[in-house]
């Protein structure tokens, strides 16, 4: 299934190259919801709440109430988490509160799924080099993607692996690398990074495993036209739990 992705920064739609170069950008909010309209999931990141640097709240709401989302970005705690999914989104996406410097917090993602609800968390597992990046992928630790999934497995729905090697830079991407990961859970499977075509998107479609899809949409390499509800894999439950 083909998930596009809305990313937020200072008000406005952006882009950006490995998590730090501002690539595109756009005011036109209303413009990219029509487009995503009917998408059975949207991934909606607050870049400035991911960062620290205020938040885009009102806009989160925009768009949850308009569309079906996962949202992300400055997820540290169960309140933050019980905001978002108030706010109308369908699930959350918690990254480095997971995770400590040596490896998976589980004690910490017991706590969050006893808040919160396993249903409700997708976890976020970031991969640079075959190793685990957190804190804005600065700050490496010493466990594969695999090993992550692993230690997680009980306390989410879900899983966003994101290949940081090639994020934001459309070089394509390799459904070999994630193959193992869609092993290693019966949990749903979401990639992303560098992703530039729909036979990618088909690719992994046939594997079971989702695609987010931000750059190459915006670009115009991808089109949303006519994609809609026809992104859902014959048979398949998009997995949403209403709030």
């Amino acid at each position: 299934m083909l998930i596009p992705s809305i990313d937020l920064m200072g008000g406005r739609v952006v882009q950006l190259e490995q998590g730090e170069r501002l690539a595109l950008a756009t005011s036109d909010l209303d413009g990219w919801m029509a487009k995503f309209a009917g998408f059975p999931l949207v991934q909606l990141i607050d870049l400035d709440a991911a960062m620290g640097h205020g938040d885009n709240s009102q806009l989160v709401e925009k768009v949850c109430r308009a569309l079906p989302c996962q949202v992300g970005g400055g997820v540290r705690s169960a309140e933050r988490a019980r905001t978002l999914l108030a706010s109308g989104a369908r699930r959350v996406i918690v990254g480095s509160a997971l995770f400590s410097q040596t490896g998976v917090n589980v004690e910490r993602a017991a706590e969050l799924a006893d808040a919160v609800g396993a249903e409700y968390l997708t976890a976020a597992i970031d991969s640079r080099g075959g190793r685990v990046v957190i804190h804005g992928w600065k700050t490496t630790i010493p466990i594969s993607a695999i090993e992550a999934i692993q230690a997680l497995d009980p306390y989410v729905s879900g899983f966003l692996y994101t290949h940081v090697d090639t994020e934001g830079l459309l070089t394509g991407f390799d459904v070999e690398i994630v193959r193992p990961l869609a092993a290693a859970t019966a949990k749903r499977l979401i990639a992303a990074g560098g992703i530039r075509s729909m036979d990618e998107v088909d690719a992994l479609d046939r594997a079971g495993i989702d695609a987010v899809v931000g750059m190459a949409i915006y670009k115009g390499l991808i089109s949303t036209e006519g994609r809609g509800q026809t992104g859902v894999r014959p048979g398949s439950d998009p997995g949403l739990t209403p709030v």
